[in-house]
């Protein structure tokens, strides 16, 4: 079992950087604890399996927005066996309800964001379905032009062969021949 403490500088409070790091410890054997410091820095304190405490380091030294880590620094240590589960260190109500309403703030930039993509996909895909009714419409009409046109010139065409099959019969009556 190993232990590290780290210190993140950076865009890490008020933008749920201690909620990341906890969520990250989940799947892993990690416990400990993450907290602000007043310096404006986010402390986590991590024991576990080196290889865990290695994945978990990957995962929270991240720049995804709004977190934004420019630094993180770490100190290997033995592990004390202190902690029994991982936690995260809250500060005064006050500021940690801000903390939480920044961070909300951000969700919600987040999902306004990713729903004006998706209206602006939705409308390219009705765009797309009024082309395709159109062409649609435009289509039956020509099959119901052709069938016209194809019932006009049969008609005409079985004119032409009554009128010469009477005019054959006419002549075979005139030859003697009987039909």
């Amino acid at each position: 079992m190993k232990r590290f403490v780290a210190v993140a500088q950076g865009r890490v409070q008020r933008v749920g950087y201690r909620e990341h790091v906890y969520n990250e410890t989940f799947e892993r054997n990690i416990s400990g604890y993450v907290k602000n410091l007043d310096t404006g820095e986010v402390e986590i304190v991590a024991e576990g399996s080196e290889s865990d405490l290695r994945d978990l380091i990957n995962e929270i030294n991240i720049i995804r927005r709004p977190i934004a880590v420019k630094s993180f620094a770490v100190r290997w240590e033995e592990a004390t066996g202190e902690y029994a589960d991982f936690e995260i260190i809250r500060g005064d109500i006050q500021e940690e309800t801000f903390e939480r309403m920044d961070y909300a703030g951000n969700a919600l930039h987040s999902m306004d964001t990713k729903l004006d993509r998706m209206l602006g996909q939705q409308d390219q895909m009705l765009d797309k379905q009024d082309q395709t009714l159109q062409i649609a419409r435009e289509t039956k009409e020509e099959i119901v032009g052709l069938r016209s046109d194809t019932r006009k010139h049969l008609d005409d065409e079985f004119g032409e062969i009554r009128k010469e099959l009477v005019s054959i019969k006419d002549a075979l009556a005139r030859a003697g021949i009987q039909v």
